[in-house]
């Protein structure tokens, strides 16, 4: 008992399966980086090519892209860990003995947009103080002064509530969505052929080829989700610099 109260929960400390996905990933990841990037040559060649190419591919198609050069080399480092992580999190819904995503769960996507949302609000606040900042991002220009009573709480809560919610949610349920589908496909082919068997056998083929097929879909989804929410990270940062121009 503690302070007379109720049994403190054990296991309150412990690791459960998804959040040792996400230790090991995380620490794979760091781990690949570091060792193609230990001794860098002019020239790339072997581990350290592909894994210039890979950040190449996100400054020039995201970072520059959206934020210019300057600015898209000064926010690499930020964009790129949200790409690779979201990525290489999301890979783990299509491989053996893992079979989820640990994005399906809101906990790491909730920290990747909090990450995001204080960048934005950082570079915001550095850059026009922090009510110069609130102002330029929520009051737009040249708007009749009644129209304002309209607009600026709608867009306080867009840009301040609702921006950090969507960006969780959608990489959340997108993951878990692809998930829940996944274990239908296997779980019923499982159920045909091993429980029903017979012609049932059948069915379970024909949920074998859809789980197939649909794996190669995720595929599609894991990549895409990455793509948007290191996107979306640019485009917010770019909407914080340049908050007086509407």
């Amino acid at each position: 008992m503690l302070f007379g109260g109720e049994q403190p929960n054990p296991e309150w400390w412990g690791m459960d399966r998804i959040m040792l996905i996400r230790v090991v990933v995380a620490v794979l990841v760091s781990a690949g980086f570091f060792f193609a990037m230990r001794s860098p040559k002019i020239v790339p060649t072997g581990v350290q090519n592909v894994a210039e190419s890979m950040l190449d591919w996100v400054r020039i198609n995201i970072a520059e892209e959206i934020l210019g050069k300057e600015n898209g080399r000064r926010f690499l480092a930020i964009i790129a860990s949200m790409f690779f992580a979201t990525i290489f999190l999301n890979l783990t819904s299509i491989i053996p003995f893992l079979n989820i995503s640990s994005n399906a769960r809101i906990g790491m996507p909730l920290v990747m947009a909090a990450v995001a949302y204080i960048t934005y609000c950082w570079v915001g606040i550095a850059k026009y103080g922090f009510f110069g900042f609130i102002k330029s991002s929520i009051v737009l220009p040249g708007v009749p002064l009644p129209v304002h009573f309209l607009l600026v709480p709608i867009e306080f809560v867009s840009t301040f509530i609702l921006r950090p919610f969507t960006l969780t949610v959608r990489l959340m349920a997108n993951m878990l969505s692809g998930h829940i589908m996944l274990v239908l496909f296997f779980s019923a082919t499982q159920f045909f052929v091993v429980e029903k068997s017979g012609i049932w056998t059948l069915a379970g083929v024909g949920g074998i080829i859809a789980g197939i097929g649909f794996t190669f879909f995720e595929l599609l989804v894991i990549g895409l989700q990455a793509y948007i929410f290191a996107l979306l990270t640019a485009v917010y940062i770019d909407q914080s610099i340049h908050a007086d121009s509407h």
